[in-house]
């Protein structure tokens, strides 16, 4: 037993001598390394070594300074190569240690406003998987805004994606003012071009309906009806004020001095007979 003891002894503080010795000599290595790295603008290679370098700090320094450097040339090359994430997960590490000065913060913040203001673009052109996608390097940042940003950006375009469904729906029953309300809503640029034909169909028909000589059948004279820009701005107004859009065309009707008469499935504006006649 006292032998298996003293053996056990030996082989142990051999073995701990021995991985000593080996990080000794590979934590030598190292500045050897880590300066090639750098003359050669290697910046993947000079994190590597220095994340060795600090990982081996127990034995040494370490190289903060160097590291902080080469986080920093390393998050730009990621960035001008398209890498977004990888870069900000870098220059965030760079900030928050204790070599970062106010350019490093300065240019996360400008990194940061860029990439949001290439998913605004992306999100108005009606990408907007593509925009939510450049938006989660900001996402994994702690304390951030961005999910609630991307949670906006995704309300908004469910919002406009239904009215438009529901616009569809309104000029197929002939209902437009209802309609011409419905695309008024519309507030995504993306969504606004695509329904742009049926805008058209819509005003096209208010025209028709406000032609004097669509009406003069419902009338005596043609000042019985009133149409036109007149009535569209009066409805308008009304819309504005927070009516429905049958109200909104009733309530303008009766501003102007008429009242709604309807005739099978069309409606218009005849002028009230000053007499009651």
């Amino acid at each position: 037993r006292p032998m298996l003891l003293q053996l056990w002894v030996v082989g142990t503080l051999t073995l701990v001598l021995g991985l000593t010795a080996g990080a000794l000599w590979w934590e030598r290595q190292l500045p050897r390394q880590l300066r090639q790295a750098i003359n050669s603008e290697d910046w993947s290679r000079c994190l590597e070594v220095t994340e060795q370098l600090a990982a081996l700090r127990w034995l040494g320094e370490g190289a903060p300074q160097e590291q902080a450097h080469c986080r920093r040339q390393r998050a730009v090359q990621l960035w001008n190569n398209g890498d977004q994430a990888s870069a900000l997960v870098l220059q965030r590490q760079l900030v928050q240690s204790r070599q970062a000065d106010a350019k490093d913060l300065e240019q996360l913040q400008t990194w940061r406003r860029e990439l949001r203001e290439l998913a605004m673009q992306r999100f108005r052109a009606g990408e907007l998987e593509a925009a939510i996608t450049l938006l989660e390097p900001l996402d994994r940042a702690p304390s951030s805004s961005s999910n609630r940003f991307s949670d906006s950006l995704r309300e908004t375009w469910n919002r406009n994606r239904l009215e438009a469904e529901r616009l569809d729906q309104l000029v197929q029953q002939e209902r437009w003012w209802e309609a011409l309300d419905s695309h008024n809503r519309l507030d995504h640029p993306w969504w606004q071009a695509q329904t742009q034909p049926q805008r058209r169909t819509v005003e096209q028909a208010i025209a028709r309906i406000g032609d004097s000589q669509e009406h003069h059948q419902h009338g005596d004279a043609r000042s019985d009806v009133i149409s036109g820009a007149e009535l569209d701005r009066a409805v308008q107004q009304q819309l504005d004020l927070g009516l429905e859009p049958w109200q909104a065309f009733e309530a303008g009707c009766r501003a102007l001095g008429g009242q709604v008469e309807e005739d099978g499935p069309e409606s218009f504006c005849r002028r009230r007979d000053p007499t009651g006649a």
